[in-house]
Parts: C-alpha cells; sequence; structure tokens
C-alpha cells in the first residue's frame, strides 16, 4: 500500500490530496485568484492528513505538479515538496501539470484533449492528448491562430480545457473545438498519476529538482485589496 501526499500549486488553485494506492482519501483546495499558496499551503496539508486521519510518519512519498503554469506557484509548491522530501527521508514524484488536467475530461474515442494554461497575451501553455490520455504533442508555449491545433481538429473535435481556453475561442471558433475553461489543476487528478509512477519507482532527484517553467520568469504581484 503505498500513501502519497499530492501538492497542485501551478496555478491560482492551490490544492492538496492525499491519495492510497491511487484513490483519494482526503482533498483540501482553494481557488483564488490573488494567489494565496504562500499563506495556505501548509495549512492545507495539515488540513488533509488530519481529513485522512494520518501523519507525516504514515506518508511513503511526496508528488508535485511540476508545471507549466506560474512561476510563483511552482516554487511555492515544489519548494514545500523538497523541504517534506528531505526532513521525512521520501522520495519526490514530479506530475505534468497538463498532464492532470487532461484528466479531467472524458471524450469520445475519435476526440482530443488539449489542456491550455494562459500564458500571458494571445499564448498558451499545451500539450495534446487522445481519448485514452496517451501524448500526441508534447507540451509547448505556442500562440494561438487560427490554424492552431489543425491537424487535430480535421479529424474530430478537440476539446480545449483550462483557464486559456477562453483566449484561445477567439480565434478558433466554435465548430470543431469544445471549451472547457473552467477546469484549473487540482490534486484531485494527481492521486491515480502519482500511485502509477510510484510503482513504477519514477521519482526524481530531490536535489537537483526543479519545475517545469517553459518561459523565462516574469515577476507577478498580487492584487491590492480595495
Amino acid at each position: 500500500m503505498a500513501t502519497i501526499l499530492n501538492l497542485e500549486t501551478a496555478t491560482t488553485n492551490c490544492s492538496v490530496s492525499i491519495g492510497v494506492d491511487g484513490k483519494v482519501v482526503a482533498l483540501i483546495e482553494e481557488n483564488a485568484a490573488n494567489y494565496s499558496h504562500s499563506e495556505q499551503l501548509h495549512i492545507f496539508i495539515k488540513e488533509a492528513l488530519q481529513e485522512a486521519s494520518l501523519s507525516f510518519l504514515d506518508i511513503d512519498a511526496i508528488a508535485v505538479s511540476k508545471g507549466p503554469g506560474s512561476y510563483t506557484g511552482l516554487r511555492i509548491g515544489v519548494s514545500a515538496a523538497k523541504g517534506l522530501c528531505f526532513s521525512l527521508d521520501k522520495p519526490l514524484i514530479a506530475i505534468p501539470t497538463l498532464e492532470s488536467l487532461a484528466q479531467q475530461i472524458n471524450v469520445q474515442p475519435n476526440e482530443f484533449i488539449v489542456p491550455v494554461l494562459d500564458a500571458r497575451r494571445m499564448e498558451v501553455y499545451s500539450c495534446v492528448f487522445d481519448a485514452e490520455y496517451k501524448e500526441l504533442r508534447a507540451t509547448e508555449a505556442e500562440i494561438i491562430d487560427a490554424n492552431s491545433f489543425e491537424r487535430f481538429s480535421s479529424k474530430g473535435i478537440v476539446h480545449l480545457v483550462g483557464n486559456g481556453a477562453e483566449k484561445c475561442r477567439e480565434e478558433l471558433g466554435e465548430i470543431k473545438f469544445a471549451y472547457h475553461q473552467e477546469k484549473v489543476p487540482s490534486a484531485l487528478q494527481m492521486a491515480p498519476l502519482s500511485f502509477s509512477r510510484f510503482e513504477q519507482q519514477l521519482f526524481e532527484d530531490v536535489a537537483y529538482f526543479e519545475p517545469y517553467y517553459l518561459k523565462d520568469f516574469v515577476l507577478q504581484t498580487k492584487k491590492k485589496k480595495a
């Protein structure tokens, strides 16, 4: 049996889950536009452990969403995960953010899933999966235009999932595309992915692991309260 603590901080959603053999036994999360991760993450970890009636000693591994996403959010999540791995002497598992985001919807066999995260202006972070969540195209930072994802939309409906979907709608229209812009990465979908990697012993080097930023860092500041 494997008990894994999953941390997702790549976007506005600060999310923590505990999975036991891939099944979620606790989930604490809050999607706040002002990026409250630095204040909330360790609180959510403690609350998730309490909800599952577990302690840190019961944890077999720590999994973290590795990006792409918010520089600050990723840095907070990875720092917390590495700190726990060092202090508890547990392995670190990295989950691609777009892979777990894609898991939030189910599509027909001839359709495609494209998780898209906003990367400013008309650019998004995206990759492409088939209906069985097999990656068909690796993660890229790309500028959306009328021809984006044409190789896939010519074969079936393309489902755009995540906060970058709305900006894609302006260029791509409705005929060949479906939009799920309300979806955000969550530690809920990380649980089966991290358990699969645990079984395969796919662990990261804790000392040298870094988030997958994909683009150069651009400072983001919290919005001031009115």
